[in-house]
């Protein structure tokens, strides 16, 4: 007799169904001559991560990337200045308890000096940190985007 399994027990399984979509947005600089990103902590858990967030209507992915990445970070970049930089999964934890697979398509925006604000919107709810590209792999969870950050 074969154990037949659910969609939850197979390998792969968040990509059973079509993950729900977010935009992300990779800051980086060049100090002292390494490239170096801009890394934020979630509001619930403190883990380290990139701003990202839900696509918003009437701006394009990578305006809503750096619409977040405003809110959550403090980054003042133009859209026309971000290249697309890959994409990573996710599981999302929702207030109710249940976990949804998210696909974030993540932009890369090259920062410069004057373009991190002292106050924005989330200022007293996140931290943030310049690390250097292989270092940030090291600190966030999601692998996708850790390989992504050690390409760089």
């Amino acid at each position: 007799m074969v154990k037949m399994q659910t969609l939850t027990e197979r390998p792969g399984a968040r990509t059973a169904y079509p993950p729900e979509r977010q935009v992300a947005a990779l800051c980086w600089r060049k100090e002292k001559g390494r490239k170096e990103v801009l890394l934020i902590t979630s509001r619930d858990t403190g883990r380290w991560i990139v701003p990202k967030g839900w696509p918003i209507k009437r701006l394009s992915d990578v305006q809503s990337a750096l619409r977040e990445a405003w809110e959550e970070a403090g980054v003042r970049a133009e859209a026309d200045h971000a290249r697309p930089a890959g994409q990573f999964f996710y599981d999302k934890a929702l207030e109710d308890g249940s976990v949804i697979p998210i696909v974030a398509h993540l932009y890369k925006v090259r920062l410069r000096d004057g373009d991190l604000a002292a106050q924005y919107p989330e200022a007293g709810q996140r931290k943030r940190v310049w690390v250097p590209a292989k270092k940030a792999a090291k600190m966030v969870q999601e692998p996708e985007l850790s390989k992504i950050l050690r390409s760089l």
